[in-house]
């Protein structure tokens, strides 16, 4: 196992000669700690004495406490530093210029979980667009993407379906760290933002996370292990269905079914497919909340048994076109309102591209689905190694 250094422990240790006299803001969370769990606010602190002026919270809120999406967290004061601490889910999702006024430098300090939907990423491209209209400079100390930094999987998000779950035309399986996506973020679409990336030291883009000897504390309540971060960018697809994907269990995204599945009936459709790296136990939950709570579901838990052949996504809108193809008298479309999106369908917002739905429901054959996605998949794969900062 290796001991890779993230770029809050890069920072403490080489902190830049331009530091020394700047006023500092911190984007962090619970996760935001070092190798020894201590919390990067209380470290830098320490490090900058009277320099750091307020702290910015991301979605799920400071202490990643709420639940669910579309759930504000307010501004608060951290009691710990008397700081005053900005939601950045909440009244606005969009720093302003009054967040802002009383720091020189962001500083950047979340653990991404490599995967299109999850909106820390776009928090930080927010971040970088008031950042630059307000001629602030942004530090993002970079960490490990948990997925790994050599694959990518998925069709590319289609502008017409943009939103706080996806703005950029980026794949579901992005295959970046946080700090090298914001490079491209503000490259490729021509943000401007005067940015710098405190990089990782020992990362290797094949590592997954327990690969980088670094402890895991939950980004979001329902991404509790690394196993559950790994599956993710497949499983997340049941949000848009009334489908539970396991949330108000204790393994969210690996459990997930519904009272209606037969689950013989889909095994045997998926016997036709190739679901490779990983099997489908059959398995009843009862979510504790969300869909189907206090409800028996009938479905699966998702084992991955070879991460390296395991391809998340692809494996993910298999079984789902299984359970449309079983059940289209019961399964559902989530209807909106999903991230703030009050129109179009919450899983046409999560695939990124209405079209990918529809051709699943019309029961295309997958293969052919997954090939015309691939152009555009090669095109960001291109672009993408402009900004790899571990070879």
């Amino acid at each position: 196992m290796a001991n890779v250094r993230t770029g809050l422990e890069t920072l403490l240790t080489s902190p830049p000669a331009w530091m020394e006299d700047r006023a500092l803001g911190l984007l962090c969370n619970p996760a935001s700690v070092d190798s020894r769990l201590r919390h990067s606010r209380e470290l830098i602190d320490h490090r900058f004495p009277g320099r750091l002026k307020a702290l910015y919270s991301p979605q799920h809120g400071f202490y990643a406490e709420k639940q669910d999406n579309m759930v504000a967290s307010a501004d608060r004061i951290d009691p710990l530093l008397n700081l005053p601490v900005f939601s950045l889910y909440g009244r606005t999702r969009i720093p302003t210029d009054r967040m802002l006024q009383d720091i020189d430098v962001l500083l950047v300090d979340l653990l991404d979980v490599g995967t299109r939907v999850y909106t820390f990423i776009y928090t930080v491209s927010y971040c970088l667009e008031r950042a630059a209209s307000c001629n602030k400079k942004v530090v993002v100390l970079d960490r490990p993407n948990p997925v790994g930094g050599l694959v990518t999987e998925g069709n590319c998000l289609h502008r017409e379906w943009a939103s706080f779950v996806g703005r950029y035309p980026i794949p579901m399986r992005h295959g970046l760290t946080i700090g090298e996506l914001a490079n491209l973020f503000n490259r490729e679409f021509a943000i401007g933002c005067d940015l710098e990336v405190i990089p990782m030291q020992g990362w290797q883009r094949e590592m997954y996370y327990d690969d980088t000897g670094l402890p895991w504390v939950a980004p979001s309540p329902n991404l509790p292990t690394p196993t559950s971060a790994l599956v993710y960018p497949g499983q997340v697809i049941w949000e848009g269905t009334n489908v539970s994907e396991g949330r108000g269990t204790t393994q969210p995204f690996e459990l997930f079914g519904a009272p209606y599945f037969d689950l013989d009936a889909i095994a045997e459709n998926l016997a036709q497919e190739s679901l490779p790296g990983c099997s489908l136990r059959k398995a009843v939950f009862e979510p504790t909340s969300n869909k189907w709570q206090d409800q028996a579901c009938r479905g699966f838990q998702l084992h991955v048994h070879d991460r390296q052949q395991y391809r998340s996504y692809p494996v993910s809108l298999k079984i789902l076109q299984a359970v449309l193809r079983r059940h289209p008298e019961r399964f559902e479309w989530k209807p909106p309102p999903y991230e703030y999106e009050h129109e179009k369908l919450p899983i046409d917002l999560i695939i990124g591209d209405g079209r990918v739905r529809r051709r699943l429901a019309d029961l295309e054959p997958f293969a052919e689905i997954e090939a015309d996605w691939q152009p555009g998949l090669a095109a960001y794969n291109e672009t993408r190694r402009k900004y790899l900062l571990y070879e």
